[in-house]
């Protein structure tokens, strides 16, 4: 079989990275809840297949996650795995289970339109980040990594566009909480190049950018 000809851009990596949340964030919106067993044999296979960085589940409260409930039941039943696992966790109790379950790397998740804050997070904008801040605080004491997540980077399904400037202040917000990664996500629209090119040049005009070539945060795109 003829091996396919590839071409390099100038400016593009040289390699990617993919960070599989399937089994919290595809998991969480089944209508049907899956035995522990079977998520765990998800997760190893997802491993198996070559994914070092597969998101586990979150530890959020089962009243708005029943399909997530076992969060603590499916850590023990998994064990040690290669590779980072990170887990959601959506506050101080959260991030209190977790700990007991011996993780080491958390994700928190924060928005960058008041809609979705208000809709998914239950806390206006302000009110949101100053949760995640006691979070973040209080994992990096005890020596945990923190993902942190900005949701509706590219629009908001309720409130239409999101001004570039908030997105870029909610970033910097999380960057300074400690976050050392800082995916960029949207939810229910594909962002134009343009529109991501110029959110990248303006992290890069607050020096964000430059925190990231320092390993004190990295900014990416997902669709969350």
């Amino acid at each position: 079989m003829r091996t396919p000809e590839s071409a390099m851009l100038a400016g593009l990596p040289t390699r990617v990275e993919i960070y599989e949340v399937g089994p919290r964030d595809g998991l969480q919106n089944e209508s049907r809840i899956l035995p522990t067993e079977m998520k765990a044999e998800f997760v190893r296979r997802l491993v198996s297949a070559g994914l070092s960085s597969v998101e586990l589940t979150s530890f959020v409260s089962p009243k708005w996650a029943p399909q997530l409930a076992d969060a603590d039941e499916l850590l023990a039943l998994l064990g040690p795995l290669p590779g980072r696992h990170p887990v959601l966790v959506p506050n101080e109790r959260g991030l209190e289970r977790a700990t007991v379950c011996g993780v080491t790397e958390i994700a928190v998740f924060a928005s960058a339109s008041e809609s979705f804050a208000q809709r998914n997070l239950n806390h206006n904008l302000s009110e949101s980040l100053q949760l995640f801040a006691s979070v973040v605080s209080r994992a990096l004491e005890l020596g945990l990594k923190v993902r942190g997540y900005v949701s509706m980077c590219f629009g908001d399904p309720w409130e239409g566009d999101v001004p570039l400037a908030q997105v870029v202040d909610v970033v910097g917000a999380m960057a300074e909480m400690g976050c050392s990664e800082l995916p960029g996500a949207t939810r229910s629209v594909w962002p134009p190049p343009g529109r991501v090119g110029e959110l990248l040049t303006r992290l890069g005009d607050r020096g964000l950018l430059q925190a990231a070539s320092q390993s004190t945060s990295t900014i990416r795109t997902a669709r969350s």
